[in-house]
């Protein structure tokens, strides 16, 4: 269980107390400040009942003893705590006993300040001998120091064993409070983004967060566990603190992943535009300055891509993915002049992309005889379609080379990068130097279903024709992909399937909701909504709490689905999924700069009736109600904002 209030962390397990062991412990940038609270009363551990997150940043426990071992089988003391991602945690005795108790309560304490890399790879040292300090006790390591302070002060302290010590007497119904905070020596309360009213997804005036509510109760607690998920992610640029974006994920990415951030921050646009423009922003100070093959990328670290293609360069994603948001996010609503701002950067970036490209179809892996991705290709196509018109629309030049380069590519993929078979076809993973097709078919087929929006309310061109698009769609709703709960990261039939393989079996959440999202606007709806279905069983098996990724075994009457060991949860691309899956539903195509917002629901409304209220078009309160007849009416929307055609 992971409550997250970057840069704060608290991770432990459903018995409530912790340990020292695995992952357990309170952290503060990414540092684990305290491993081990482990609270005894009477001179017995609680028995743990129940354990759940009650937000995003917060987790109940509770537990129950027995003072007398003859007293029957009822207990008589509740012991709750309530833990915080902020170094919090709040332990409350009650007495459901008939007569007066005196409890003596123990809390032992320690902690190694171990760093979580330290802490992955297994090479902590033991813990370090602790101090008293103030109202509690302080540890001092070569990283530096930490302590935990409790109110109201023990007892008694005992540095030699790690332990603080009270004496409570209860009355019969009577209860008691001990607080204990836990933080970095010299270090404040945690300030979390997410709480804060400046936070980008709470817009100034929004009387509520976004909600979700109709036929299926599950709508209404995946959108708003996603949008506590999201904002507990958020980080601010600490150069630049205006700024925010959001993390990758908890525990193990707590820092900028420019792709993720960017794609996560498209997928949250139907939340408000704020969080864009913060995280264009943060992105465009690292921009790669020219000259040289690399000037106007956006950097990014290299990423696993299994065992059929050498790992794939994000700084490459992120680099056609800043043109595309900013010019979706100009479609939701972003002001003009933020839009000026970025747009050198986004110029930059799209010279890069043409200037790679040079002569050549194809934008290959930045190493020498690299592959071209079928992702990549269609991350470029609609880079280029969006970026032109985007470069159109603020008087720019340089939008009809791109139109005629992004024209010359859907030609030569068309026939390079689809195999014909006797299933029908498939599109090839990759094409290797010498021009092969790698032919494994996978999730990442998903993003040739992403087009990006354009004006008007409609959808760019994709780089399949019809026939391809239809073929695809039949692949992703068959078992071979569709694996129940979601979108194998490779299909079960491919040599080198491992249904947790995170690249090569395993369901990612973001390219599900991609592709739910893609064969929905092309109007492949029984395959949309098998998808849909699948993750919305699936984030209901995780609380709502959608990790990045989970096994891709086959879903069967009354399984569930599989944890990955090393998946983020939360994590934000997987979040922002949740806010792209649900919004799907309604189809909004919104074009604030021509004053339109277009529907285009999913018709066979595959979650019955459904009302989402508190987005954002046009900088604006926005709701909108999906009938189950899958017709879709507007019932709040900026003034003068007309409903297209």
């Amino acid at each position: 269980m992971i409550c997250v209030a970057l840069p704060g962390l608290a991770i432990s397990t459903r018995e409530g107390q912790l340990t020292g062991r695995g992952l357990e412990g309170f952290y503060r940038a990414g540092r684990r400040v305290l491993a081990r609270c482990q609270v005894r009363v009477a001179g017995r551990e609680p028995l743990a009942v129940q354990a759940r997150m009650t937000a995003a940043d917060q987790a109940r426990f509770v537990g129950t003893l027995r003072t007398s071992p003859h007293a029957g089988p009822d207990p008589d003391v509740v012991v709750e705590r309530i833990r915080q991602a902020d170094g919090t945690e709040r332990i409350t005795l009650h007495s459901v006993a008939p007569r007066p108790l005196r409890l003596p309560v123990e809390v032992a304490l320690g902690t190694d300040l171990a760093d979580l890399g330290a802490i992955a790879s297994c090479t902590t040292g033991p813990e370090l001998p602790a101090s008293v300090h103030d109202s509690g006790l302080r540890w001092t390591g070569p990283s530096g120091s930490s302590s935990v302070t409790a109110d109201p002060p023990p007892t008694d302290a005992l540095a030699s064993a790690g332990l603080l010590r009270w004496e409570f007497e209860l009355p019969p119904g009577g209860s008691t409070t001990v607080e204990l905070r836990v933080r970095p020596e010299g270090a404040g309360p945690v300030r979390a983004v997410g709480r804060a009213a400046t936070s980008p997804l709470t817009p100034a005036g929004a009387t509520a967060p976004a909600k979700a509510t109709g036929d299926d109760p599950r709508v209404q607690i995946l959108l708003r566990t996603s949008v506590e998920d999201l904002q507990a992610l958020l980080v601010r640029d600490p150069a630049h603190p205006a700024d925010t974006h959001l993390a990758a994920g908890a525990p193990w990415r707590c820092g900028l992943a420019p792709a993720e951030a960017l794609a996560a921050a498209r997928m949250a646009l139907p939340l408000g535009t704020r969080l864009a423009a913060g995280t264009l922003r943060t992105l465009a100070r690292t921009q790669i300055p020219g000259p040289g093959p690399r000037s106007g990328m956006i950097p990014g670290p290299r990423r696993d891509a299994g065992g059929h293609l050498p790992p794939g360069c994000t700084g490459t994603e992120a680099t056609l993915l800043f043109p595309v948001l900013l010019a979706e996010a100009r479609r939701w609503g972003l002001p003009e002049a933020e839009t000026q701002e970025l747009l050198p950067t986004a110029e930059r970036c799209l010279t890069w992309l043409r200037t790679t490209a040079g002569d050549g179809p194809y934008i290959r892996d930045p190493q020498p005889g690299g592959p071209a991705r079928c992702e990549t290709q269609a991350h470029a196509h609609r880079a280029a379609l969006l970026g032109a018109d985007l470069l159109d629309a603020c008087g720019r030049p340089g939008g009809t080379e791109l139109r005629q380069w992004a024209r010359a590519l859907r030609t030569a993929f068309r026939e390079d990068f689809w195999i014909d078979d006797l299933g029908g076809g498939r599109p090839a993973a990759a094409l290797a130097p010498d021009g092969r097709p790698v032919p494994h078919l996978g999730a990442a087929a998903a993003h040739l279903l992403d087009t990006g929006l354009l004006g008007g309310g409609e959808r760019a061109p994709g780089l399949l024709d019809k026939v391809q698009t239809e073929q695809l769609a039949r692949l992703f709703g068959s078992p071979v992909l569709d694996s129940g709960w979601g979108l194998r990261g490779l299909g079960v039939k491919e040599p080198g399937h491992n249904p947790f393989g995170h690249r090569v079996g395993a369901v990612r959440v973001q390219e599900t909701a991609v592709a739910v999202a893609g064969l929905a606007d092309a109007g492949y709806e029984k395959e949309a909504g098998s998808l849909l279905r699948g993750v919305l069983a699936a984030a209901e098996a995780f609380d709502h709490r959608l990790p990045e990724m989970y096994a891709g075994e086959q879903r069967t009457d009354g399984s569930a689905p599989l944890p990955h060991p090393a998946a983020c949860r939360p994590a934000a691309t997987a979040a922002a999924a949740g806010v792209l899956l649900l919004t799907t539903l309604a189809g909004i195509r919104p074009d604030a700069p021509a004053g339109t917002v277009t529907l285009r629901p999913m018709h066979s409304a595959p979650l019955g009736e459904i009302g989402l209220t508190g987005l954002r078009v046009a900088g604006a309160p926005f709701s909108v109600r999906v009938s189950r007849l899958g017709l879709a009416m507007v019932e709040e929307a900026a003034d003068g904002l007309q409903l297209g055609v």
